[in-house]
């Protein structure tokens, strides 16, 4: 931090802490300042506040501290919590322990709520340092135990917009449910390709399509995504709700559409067997993956087969006989696409392309809500050819445009931080483990070696996490800097418009470029909006990142509650001050804490990032495969408490 920056008065975002002191994050600072319980002036959080450096971090320390000294704006005017009775009168506990008070509801203000209810609440009077806020209960949602209300409370409590507004119900019952001969003009028909999607069994909303041709050097891919622009006009009802959005949400029993279901679902969706509206990228890739030539052009499809992950995998890996009896008009399609991909894929790792598999969890839920089965989701080899061709197409018309220095948004993924990289170093060290660097700086080929030299090993998720978290998260830009991650110097998102507004907001300015229409007056209009389109796209996709980890995590609790008392084998995948984490097989990650380890007196050690046992000197440390009963679960806070099964543990 500049000296100049401890003068001034600076302005930022105060991150609460359940323990009462807090954090201010500032645009354009690395680091966030830590603000004490007693100098927080009672802020709370999400507040925009104004603050005073009062002790510069010196090299060791992350954060310098700071002093809030005005309060600008409250950031949560609604929460979601549990009500609890207290007389006349009660408080609400809210669900986010961030929020680290609770509000006082008046005996004019219950409006029904008995003791235990999860309610949504709004808060009128915000209190100070020494009260609390006060609010008003606005909906009683239920009691946590009945079926819906854990995902409507982290509905309601991200504010994440469920029902579309009756303008924009109104607009869409004014757009066509097929293609017209009007809306064919100008386009390049494909129709007599031949064309498939390639999704998940429980898809409905398809945005992309694939077409390929093997030439006589190399091969031709069109890559086809759904043209929603084409229906969701810049400024009108639809577009104003799809930029409020600005993702699609999806939890284990439904999704939360960008869209609404008639276009996302409709006219929108690439549906098999109907004529559809794309904006493709086509392109002419060589024997060694370089994409040659290309063109971005309107062009109308029709999907001659909607495909399963699982289908194409049966074909290409596993050579199912009576599947690729089904599909075999496209089984010579299916075999050049991984021809292509894998061609795709090599000249991606040759560039140092990182690539972070950690296995999605599966949650099965009954028909009330509950989590039944957890486990891993593994991605097969038609995921990657997907992936393969998305990329390629996110990268060339990335660059297309860069060249074309015209007002874009880039998906952009900086260079890790430079402290981060030396706590991994020293973590990597610990396992016998190194990779280059200089001041700070590293290539992205040395991580994916990282990467590849812990493959197959116990550790191996563990540390892929660890190198995970030192990364900087990817967000959009009108700056573009490249994609760390991909090792590529461009790269945006085109090919999810009808769950992404950032794709769909490029496609605007493609198709206007394509019909000439980027005039100074437009250039300048867009250089005008993309900066704030792109930080609100960001902070969109962080909050529904954030509810769905969630309800995840809600999910994932209520099923261990099923199995209290249970022996499993798992691995250690964090090590703190109270304990360590533990993973298991199944996705779920759980906590034993450092009084429940009876054998021995524990401390953690921090150069060797393990608890060590004073006496006998036992570690335990990242990696290690330990075996662990499910001692408990608190449904407050949703997580899952282990102790050690000394009796079945080998070791």
């Amino acid at each position: 931090m500049k000296k100049s920056e401890k003068e001034k008065i600076l302005s930022g975002t105060f991150l609460g802490n359940n323990r009462g002191f807090g954090f201010v994050r500032v645009e354009g600072i690395e680091n966030d300042f830590f603000i004490s319980e007693r100098d927080t002036l009672g802020a709370l959080h999400m507040d925009e506040v104004l603050i005073t450096v009062i002790k510069e971090a010196k090299k060791d320390d992350k954060s310098s501290e700071a002093k809030v000294v005005k309060i600008k704006s409250h950031g949560i005017t609604r929460l979601v919590g549990t009500y609890h009775a207290n007389g006349n009168y009660g408080f609400v506990i809210p669900d986010n322990t961030k929020y680290n008070k609770d509000v006082f509801i008046g005996a004019n203000n219950k409006h029904g709520v008995k003791n235990g209810m999860k309610v949504l609440v709004e808060i009128y009077d915000f209190g100070d340092n020494k009260r609390s806020p006060e609010g008003d209960i606005k909906e009683l949602l239920g009691y946590a135990y009945e079926p819906g209300v854990d995902v409507e409370s982290v509905i309601l409590s991200n504010d994440l917009p469920v029902e579309f507004p009756d303008e924009v119900k109104a607009r869409v019952l004014a757009i066509p449910d097929h293609v017209r001969e009007e809306d064919l003009e100008g386009r390049i028909d494909l129709r007599e390709y031949k064309t498939v999607t390639i999704d998940g069994e429980d898809t409905k909303d398809f945005d992309d399509a694939v077409t390929l041709r093997r030439l006589a050097d190399g091969y031709e891919l069109g890559v086809h995504i759904a043209d929603v622009s084409y229906y969701v006009k810049e400024n009108s009802p639809l577009d104003k709700e799809a930029l409020n959005r600005g993702t699609s949400v999806y939890f284990p029993d439904r999704v939360i559409p960008m869209l609404p279901v008639e276009l996302s679902n409709g006219i929108c969706s690439l549906n098999e067997g109907e004529d559809r509206l794309c904006l493709s990228c086509i392109m002419t890739v060589d024997e060694r993956g370089n994409i040659v030539s290309h063109r971005i052009c309107e062009t109308v499809i029709n999907v001659d087969r909607r495909m399963t992950y699982n289908a194409v995998s049966a074909i290409i890996e596993r050579q199912d006989e009576d599947v690729m009896r089904e599909y075999a008009d496209l089984v010579p399609t299916f075999e050049l696409m991984l021809e292509l991909s894998n061609i795709l894929r090599t000249k991606r790792e040759l560039r140092g392309s990182v690539d972070f598999d950690f296995p999605e969890s599966k949650i099965t839920l009954d028909e009330k809500g509950r989590a039944i089965d957890v486990s891993p989701f593994q991605r097969n080899r038609a995921h990657l050819i997907i992936e393969d061709f998305m990329l390629a197409a996110n990268e060339t018309v990335a660059e297309d445009y860069f060249w074309q220095e015209l007002p874009f948004e880039y998906r952009i993924h900086e260079k890790p931080d430079p402290d981060k990289l030396k706590e991994l170093s020293v973590m990597m060290k610990n396992f016998g483990h190194y990779f280059k660097s200089s001041k700070g700086d590293i290539h992205p080929k040395e991580i994916q070696k990282l990467l590849a030299k812990v493959a197959g090993t116990s550790e191996e998720a563990m540390l892929s996490k660890l190198t995970l978290r030192c990364m900087k998260q990817a967000r959009y830009s009108t700056e573009c800097v490249g994609h760390f991650g991909l090792a590529t110097s461009y790269y945006c998102h085109f090919t999810s418009p009808i769950r992404r507004y950032p794709d769909l907001m490029i496609h605007r300015i493609i198709k206007e470029n394509l019909h000439g229409k980027l005039n100074e007056e437009r250039i300048a209009h867009f250089e005008r909006i993309l900066p704030d389109i792109c930080e609100d796209n960001s902070k969109k996709e962080r909050r529904a990142d954030d509810a769905e980890r969630e309800v995840d995590k809600i999910k994932k609790a209520g099923y261990m509650i099923g199995h209290l008392g249970e022996s499993y084998e798992g691995v250690i995948s964090g090590v703190t001050a109270w304990g360590f984490y533990v993973e298991l097989p199944n996705t779920i990650e759980g906590l034993v804490h450092v009084t429940d380890l009876c054998d021995d007196y524990y401390y953690f050690d921090e150069k060797q990032y393990a608890m060590v046992g004073r006496e006998h000197g036992r570690l335990y440390t990242l990696g290690n495969t330990v075996r662990v009963i499910v001692d408990d679960v608190d449904e407050t806070t949703h997580t899952v408490n282990f102790v050690l099964d000394y009796e079945n543990d080998e070791e």
